[in-house]
């Protein structure tokens, strides 16, 4: 049987197939996340992760944290049961530390690894982050609008003081739903410096009479 959000959109259809699966009637089960996490089956023995890397080059400093997360969280499925489990994974990258340390089970490894990584970067929890995205059905419209924000953020002077920002740039979804979408990355040591940031900024908005729609800010 199939599960994912289309296979489960019918009531009932969700809660059928794990029962069936659980009881034995069902016996392959093909799905995403959905199968990946949580569940208590005893009889599965086998678990097979197809481009399991694919998360990886995703355009977020979380994506090694949840490629490492679902990996675990999939090979957890098999072996809960009397008979010993096997896990299978496919991937372009079996070097990769999130990819090994999940083969190998160790958090504590992906953890020390991770953090190493998230210090050098200035990311979060070592620092906080902050995204400002603006878009419009022009892009023109849209690049004016950044190009204010831009001006906001270099007459904050010495608010900004130990502050990154980087942008504009376009987001890593440049358009959606016939919206053109440029961001802006902020870093700060200190996260009540990033809130007072987005709050002036919320406020410049509002005095430039910018729709509720136009802007998300993302902390």
């Amino acid at each position: 049987a199939r599960l994912d959000r289309d296979a489960a959109r019918r009531p009932g259809q969700y809660l059928k197939i794990l029962s069936d699966f659980r009881d034995g009637k069902i016996d392959i089960l093909v799905g995403t996340q959905l199968i990946a996490k949580g569940h208590d089956f005893p009889g599965v023995t086998l678990v097979g992760v197809v481009s399991a890397d694919t998360s990886l080059s995703l355009p977020d400093f979380r994506a090694a944290e949840r490629t490492f997360q679902l990996l675990t969280q999939a090979a957890g499925r098999a072996g809960r049961g009397e008979s010993p489990g096997r896990v299978l994974v496919q991937t372009f990258y079996p070097e990769h530390y999130a990819i090994r340390f999940a083969a190998e089970q160790d958090y504590n490894k992906f953890f020390s690894k991770e953090l190493h990584f998230r210090r050098a970067m200035h990311y979060p929890p070592a620092a906080a982050l902050a995204n400002v995205v603006v878009q419009d059905k022009k892009l023109e419209h849209a690049a004016r609008m950044a190009a204010e924000v831009g001006k906001f953020f270099q007459r904050l002077g010495e608010l900004t003081r130990g502050v990154h920002i980087l942008g504009p740039g376009p987001a890593p979804l440049a358009r959606i739903e016939e919206f053109y979408r440029i961001q802006f990355l902020l870093t700060a040591s200190s996260r009540a410096t990033l809130n007072a940031i987005l709050r002036r900024l919320a406020d410049e908005c509002d005095g430039w009479g910018v729709p509720s729609h136009a802007m998300t800010l993302d902390m």
